[in-house]
This record gives structure tokens, sequence and C-alpha cells, in this order.
């Protein structure tokens, strides 16, 4: 076998993996799930959620609604001055990508890629559209690991074995999460997307219309980074910053009405802080497994039980948590189908100002 063929085959095989990583991790996920559910009560688990009722249920799909908007708001923040205004379309395809990342077997930034995709049928240019999407996961991400530092902070001053190594676990994870974080920074501010031009070009065509293919030449995206990352951008990057970390609030909210609901176990901040910072990193870390399948359950109650929370109770929180997934999800792929559709009416899109 020649050179060639031989990188030919390594990359069919690569791709191969690639596509199966996010149905391996479905089936982890599946598998965890099934444990948690043949090692716990059933019944104690649809007698806590039970308790959640409607009222609690559509609280918490009113808070999960609040903080993607929160959340589109972020992401428009970013693009506000560089192409004509894009918050309703920010906003919109927030939901896309939240529903396509937890109703989707994709790993949980597969939302987020066709997000990008999405956003040039507004009239934002292909680069620019995936340098913003970057941005904003930089963001998320970012804040993600604050709030889970808070989360660990507030958990070391439990006493017990278990909140010791829990924290000491999470204090790790954020140390290696911390260095990902620089190299992603670095990656988008050093200029270091250049060296991999080609084949981001190629994608950033794939984000555009076919009938917007044309020679003279389109925005790079490195260039659309730069054009983002500005220094005369610092209040947007600083607004869009602090609405991500609002956004995580929203959760800690979620975790408050449950728990208030089922009434078995006082609502003190500090614990639901934890439950919930704790409870989205573990999800976040098993990235992999689509909307973190049994990951999610098994970290509410493996966090829940340090402060004496049942598993049942800690399995419905878990369960109410889903249902916006679902009551959301659905008209969001509803919507998304709806966009592919209409494509073709879509107008070409306009140059960054």
């Amino acid at each position: 076998m020649d050179v060639a063929s031989n990188r030919s085959f390594r990359a069919r095989i690569g791709r191969a993996v690639l596509r199966r990583l996010p149905l391996a991790g479905t089936l982890v996920g599946l598998g965890l799930a099934a444990w948690l559910v043949a090692t716990n009560d059933l019944a104690a688990v649809a007698s806590a959620f039970g308790k959640i009722g409607f009222l609690g249920l559509a609280g918490v799909v009113l808070m999960r609604v609040a903080a993607i908007i929160v959340c589109g708001l972020a992401w428009a923040r970013l693009l506000d001055g560089l192409v004509p205004s894009p918050a309703g379309a920010c906003l919109v395809l927030r939901f896309v990508r939240e529903g396509i990342n937890v109703l989707l077997p994709v790993a949980s930034v597969g939302g987020d890629v066709l997000g990008a995709r999405l956003l040039t049928f507004w009239a934002v240019p292909g680069a620019l559209a995936a340098a913003s999407v970057l941005a904003d996961m930089l963001f998320q991400v970012g804040t993600l690991a604050l709030f889970a530092g808070v989360g660990a902070a507030l958990l070391g001053q439990i006493e017990g074995a278990a909140a010791a190594e829990l924290a000491q676990w999470t204090a790790r994870t954020l140390g290696v999460a911390g260095l990902l974080l620089v190299g992603f920074f670095a990656l988008q501010r050093t200029g270091l997307v250049r060296v991999l031009e080609e084949k981001i070009a190629a994608l950033g065509r794939r984000f555009v219309r076919e009938a917007e293919a044309q020679p003279e030449p389109r925005p790079q995206v490195q260039g659309a980074l730069d054009a983002i990352w500005g220094r005369g951008r610092r209040g947007h990057l600083a607004q869009s910053f602090g609405l991500h970390a609002l956004a995580w609030m929203f959760g800690v909210a979620e975790v408050a009405i449950v728990l208030a609901c089922i009434g078995d176990h006082p609502v003190v901040l500090t614990e639901v802080v934890v439950i919930e910072a704790l409870g989205q990193a573990i999800k976040a870390v098993a990235f992999l497994v689509p909307s973190g399948l049994g990951v999610q359950e098994g970290g509410f109650v493996l966090v829940c039980g340090l402060f004496g929370i049942d598993g049942g109770t800690a399995l419905a929180l878990s369960l109410a948590k889903r249902v916006p997934d679902v009551v959301l999800g659905l008209p969001a792929l509803l919507i998304w189908q709806n966009l592919e559709a209409r494509r073709s009416g879509i107008g070409p899109a306009a140059g960054p100002r």
C-alpha cells in the first residue's frame, strides 16, 4: 500500500470512528441509566416526581426558557455591530441548538455546528457565523468552569470523606479544563487558526448556500475571530460573558423549585448551588454521551447523596430537568426542519460592517 493510499485508509478509519462516537456514548448512557433504574426504588422515584406537579414542572420549563433566551442574547452580543442586528435569529437558533443537542444522538456540540450553519440563513457570512459560535462556546464553557469552581469551593466546606473526595476530583478536573480553555482561547486569538486555513475554509463553504458560491474572496474564520475579539469590542465581550454566567443561575432555580415541590428536604441555597454546579460539571465531562443520558442522573444521585437526599428524589430531580428538553426540544427540531425547507428562499449573505 503506497503512502497516499495509507493516508486515505487512515482518514476513512478516523471518520468512521468519529461517526460512531455518539452511538457509543448513547450505549454507555443507556447502560448507566439501566443500572440506576435497577438499583433504585422506582416507586420512590414515581412518588417524588408526582409531588412536583404540573405547576412545579411549568416553573422548571419557564426557568429553562429564561436561560436559553439569556444565552441567545449572549450570542447576539458577539455579533452586534459586525452585521445587521441578529438578535432575533440568535434567540431562535439558540433553542434549535439546544434541541439538537438534547434530543438527537449527536455529541453535545452537534447543535452548535448546525447553529452556525443556520445563522447564515439570516445573511450572516459563514466564516463569521462559525467564529461567533466558537467564541460563544468558549464563554459558555468558561462560565461553567467558574460555576463549577464555586460549587467545589462550597462543597469543600462540608465535612465528610465523600464530599472532600468529590471536591478534589472537581478541582483536578477544573485544572485540566482550565488548560483546555486557555488553549481554545489561544487558538482563537494567536492566529493558530491560519495553520488550519484550508480545512476551515472548506468547513466555512459548507455553511454557505450553493447559490452564494462565487469566486470573489470571502472573510476567513481567523479574520472573523479577530473582528469579534477586536479591542474596541470589550464591552460586547463582557456583556456576553456576564449573560452566560447569569444563565447558569436559572439552573439553580430549577433545582430549588423541584426540591421545594417535593418537600422532603429543606431548600438550602448553598446545597442547591452545589447540586446544580457539580451536576452540570459531571454532565459536561461526559459530553460525548448525547444529552448526558444516564450521566446526569448518576451525577445527581452522587451529589444529592452528600446532603442526605435519597436516590428517588435525586432521580426525580433529573427527570424534572429533562422535561424542558422534550417540551422545548421538539418544537425546536420542527423549527429547524422548517428553516431547512425554506432555505431556497433565503437571501444572500452580506459582509460584516
